[in-house]
């Protein structure tokens, strides 16, 4: 007997914001996920070194957690010296919860470039993709995702229930145009960053002094 599934969000979270948590909320409510797990990144394998460091990032991280019912922060990656392979993740939670379905939750950008990750193939041997999409938005597919939709995208809910690992999912999202870069260039210039992240993750920021241009410097 399968338990209900949950969804997996990885990022550098630097800082964590509403374009990482808007999409995972609607994600849990849409495809009924049991929690969301959030897991910040180490030593990201795809981008540059974050400006925060590991403990300030979980702490906003927590925060952001504790504002949201239903997510949970998982530090496993964080505890890792070497960088953080998705694939890696999820071999662990599997092992873990062998009867729990798992959503891994992503943006399209990330599908596009997923032929460029560490054992990309391998992912749904472990996991269910979800991913995040705009309305009506026609991206146009590398080959080897083309054919990675043609085998395993679903449009029925309950397969990501019935089966552990191994479907797609695109779930239409409302658009939300936030990067963490567009985020930290706003803080620093002194901006207000009010509803582009969670009120306690904004104090957070403030009480610190993050992203400010004498910190960056």
């Amino acid at each position: 007997m399968l338990t209900p599934p949950i969804g997996i969000l990885g990022g550098t979270f630097d800082p964590i914001h509403i374009g990482h948590l808007r999409p995972a909320i609607e994600a849990r409510e849409a495809l009924g996920l049991a929690e969301v797990r959030l897991l910040p990144n180490h030593i990201p394998p795809h981008r540059a070194n974050p400006l925060c460091s590991s403990e300030q990032r979980l702490a906003m991280v927590r925060l952001a957690a504790a504002d949201n019912p239903g997510f949970v922060v998982d530090e496993r990656e964080l505890r890792r010296d070497t960088p953080s392979w998705t694939i890696d993740t999820l071999v662990e939670l599997r092992s873990e919860l062998p009867d729990t379905p798992l959503c891994f939750l992503m943006g399209m950008d990330s599908l596009l470039g997923l032929p460029g990750w560490h054992r990309w193939q391998e992912l749904l041997d472990y996991a269910h993709l979800v991913v995040s999409c705009r309305p009506g938005w026609q991206p146009d597919y590398p080959v080897q995702v083309a054919e990675l939709l043609a085998r395993h995208q679903t449009r029925d809910i309950q397969d990501l229930h019935r089966q552990r690992h191994g479907h797609v999912w695109l779930c239409d999202n409302l658009p939300v145009e936030l990067s963490a870069t567009r985020l930290r260039a706003l803080l620093a210039a002194g901006q207000d960053p009010k509803y582009l992240l969670p009120n306690p993750v904004a104090d957070y920021i403030r009480r610190h002094g993050l992203y400010s241009s004498s910190a960056t410097q």
